[in-house]
């Protein structure tokens, strides 16, 4: 909140008080004074009878200056002798290039100026009140670690609620976080810890963190051990999330932290072994290779995994998954390398309800002539599976097994049924026989299919109600494609108008994505599509 909403802020409470003055039936007459929030008469300390309406000091305080950005708040008080006292104690330190006002230009020493100006700030600051510390350090700077920790010993207080330290990267073997000062009660009532490129080493003995509900460790130098530290208090913990943290091997989470419900593991390259023991689970994201996992009596029912270099890891998951965790409802798997067919398993999906399949295609690690059919496996393996969505998008120019001709065998798997399957999406459909193939089989088998939504440029964002340019994208324009995909989305209409269209039961609604008519534009003839 700046001055201009600080004023209106004022005139409105100074309003309210005149109209109660005239309804009590008191005269409105003032002195002809100068307004300021904080005017003293000629006896001294007194304040005006007739000054600026008297609001209690800790909504000053802890809510009108809170309120302003740090460098507004800053500036009330070399003009305010109120703010001058409540910016000793605000609230939220956010020590960021915006925030100081600091913009880097070539030759100039802007790192010193981070420096001066955040000692300056913090020797004129009481010390306490302190709720969030947000630190930031740009990469072009080079503040000395003697610094970083003066600082947080100084802003990490009795009270701290969030703490925020991102550090450029060449901190990252530099810096340890002086865990130490998060004793004496200065830890516990800390409910946000982010930090970014530096160690953290607890020891045994760590008894801090205690009121801790999200912990968000990137780029931070911990073993499990040391993890195990960290959080073994932390019993209000609810979503933990590390990324890139390249020293874990072994996670292990105690079951006493029954609050943690989400758990994210991005990119933590030797990680192998996951033991959670934490009974109210829900959530797991896991971006990267296959790891041994054990969730105990977790009940975990939303699931992300993938993105791993491994192939075939839709066999793993498929195989893996269905006893590790039982009571999955939602499951997102990303493969970037699949060659083989999914193999038909006995283990059940018995509460899967939405699945999403993601695919990168590069053509090196993924066989151009892959069997997409082979993924009735997973439908097959989810009795109660109410949505599909299958995502496509090519790395490089699409080169599919096409299909063609009018006497086209399509291969169908018998015996399979879908009875609870309802919404279909394909996004970035083209024209590879054995993806028109797994459609067809869709259409046959989903007896209770609602809707099929084809479209043939991958979109972002997997939304049945398909557009294009303006409507979708900030910028005005779709995202650039190259020519062939280009060309590939009006060969795959052709293929959908020839072998789709007329499958399709008049129950269900058919929608399909073109190319954009302005942004895609080639001379090509994209053919029209219709049911009849």
């Amino acid at each position: 909140m700046g001055f201009v909403a600080l004023n209106r802020l004022m005139f409105k409470q100074k309003e309210r008080m005149r109209r109660r003055r005239i309804r009590n039936g008191l005269t409105t007459s003032r002195p002809q004074e100068k307004d300021s929030l904080c005017h003293e008469n000629d006896r001294g300390d007194e304040r005006s009878r007739y000054s600026e309406p008297k609001i209690p000091e800790d909504i000053w305080c802890s809510h009108i200056h809170s309120l302003m950005p740090l460098r507004d708040s800053a500036r009330s008080a070399c003009v305010s002798c109120t703010f001058l006292y409540s910016w000793r104690c605000h609230p939220k330190l956010m020590f960021t290039e915006e925030a100081l006002g600091l913009k880097h230009k070539e030759g100039q020493k802007v790192g010193v100026d981070f420096t001066n100006r955040v000692d300056h700030i913090l020797k004129n600051h009481s010390g306490a009140g302190v709720k969030v510390l947000k630190l930031v350090v740009p990469g072009y700077c080079n503040v000395s670690t003697c610094h970083l920790t003066i600082w947080l010993q100084y802003a990490i207080t009795p009270g701290i609620e969030e703490v925020t330290l991102s550090l450029p990267s060449k901190y990252m073997e530099e810096y340890n976080f002086p865990w130490s000062i998060l004793h004496n009660g200065c830890g516990n009532s800390i409910c946000y810890l982010n930090l970014t490129y530096c160690a953290f080493r607890p020891t045994i003995g760590f008894d801090c963190l205690r009121s801790l509900t999200k912990l968000d460790l990137y780029q931070v130098c911990i073993t499990g051990d040391e993890l195990g530290c960290l959080i073994s208090n932390a019993f209000a913990l609810e979503q933990l999330r590390l990324r890139v943290c390249s020293e874990l091997i072994c996670l292990k989470i105690p079951f006493w932290l029954e609050r943690l419900s989400c758990l994210d593991l991005i990119w933590c390259e030797k990680l192998q072994v996951i033991e959670c023991a934490a009974p109210n689970l829900s959530t797991f994201n896991i971006v990267g290779d296959p790891v041994q996992m054990s969730f105990g009596i977790s009940q975990v029912k939303n699931i992300s995994v993938g993105f791993s270099f491994k192939p075939n890891f839709l066999s793993c998951a498929i195989t893996n998954l269905p006893s590790v965790v039982p009571h999955l409802e939602t499951l997102s798997i990303s493969s970037m390398s699949e060659r083989i067919d999914i193999p038909m398993v006995a283990a059940k999906f018995l509460h899967l309800k939405l699945l999403k399949i993601f695919f990168s295609i590069d053509y090196h690690s993924f066989s151009p002539s892959y069997n997409y059919l082979s993924l009735v496996s997973f439908l097959g393996a989810s009795p109660l599976l109410e949505t599909f969505i299958l995502s496509i998008k090519h790395l490089a120019a699409a080169k599919p097994d096409a299909v063609s001709g009018d006497n086209v065998h399509m291969r169908q798997i018998p015996g399979q049924k879908h009875d609870r399957l309802k919404k279909v999406h394909i996004n970035g459909f083209f024209s590879a026989k054995r993806l028109v193939e797994l459609t067809c089989h869709i259409l046959e088998a989903a007896t209770a299919l609602e809707s099929l939504t084809l479209d043939t440029v991958h979109n972002v964002k997997e939304d049945s109600n398909i557009s294009r340019c303006s409507s979708v994208e900030k910028t005005g324009e779709c995202r650039p494609i190259c020519r062939d995909w280009i060309l590939e989305a009006h060969k795959a209409l052709g293929v959908i108008k020839r072998y789709i269209v007329g499958r399709v039961p008049s129950s269900v609604q058919l929608n399909v994505g073109e190319p954009c008519s302005r942004c895609h534009a080639i001379s090509a003839k994209a053919p029209k599509l219709s049911k009849n």
